[in-house]
């Protein structure tokens, strides 16, 4: 089928993207996508071997008008994007706690 690739989809919702990182598929042009079934497998088992906590799946869907897959986007945000609650707090005490020492 040359209107399907496929995509690999982890436990969170989250694709696996271009640039070798998970992204939420709001940008349908940044999720990796492969042409055969066994090159999309073969990502996802190096993938799984890097992270044991990894559950994914690999996924055929559409491609859109524009040849970009059509996928879901998570409705789980992606680690790393939005700061912890105090996470500021604690590197600027960091840093007052290191101005005081020579």
């Amino acid at each position: 089928m040359s209107d399907e690739v496929f995509v690999i989809r982890n436990q969170h919702g989250h694709y696996w993207g271009k640039a070798k990182a998970w992204v939420s598929g709001d940008e349908a042009k940044a999720v990796m996508r492969a042409r055969h079934e066994d090159e999309a497998v073969n990502t996802l088992f190096e993938l799984s071997a890097k992270d044991v906590e990894l559950r994914g799946q690999v996924m055929g869907v559409a491609l859109s008008e524009k040849g970009e897959p059509v996928v879901e986007p998570s409705q789980v945000p992606l680690p790393g994007l939005a700061p912890e609650p105090g996470a500021d707090g604690a590197v600027e005490a960091a840093a007052e706690n290191t101005q005081g020492v020579n």
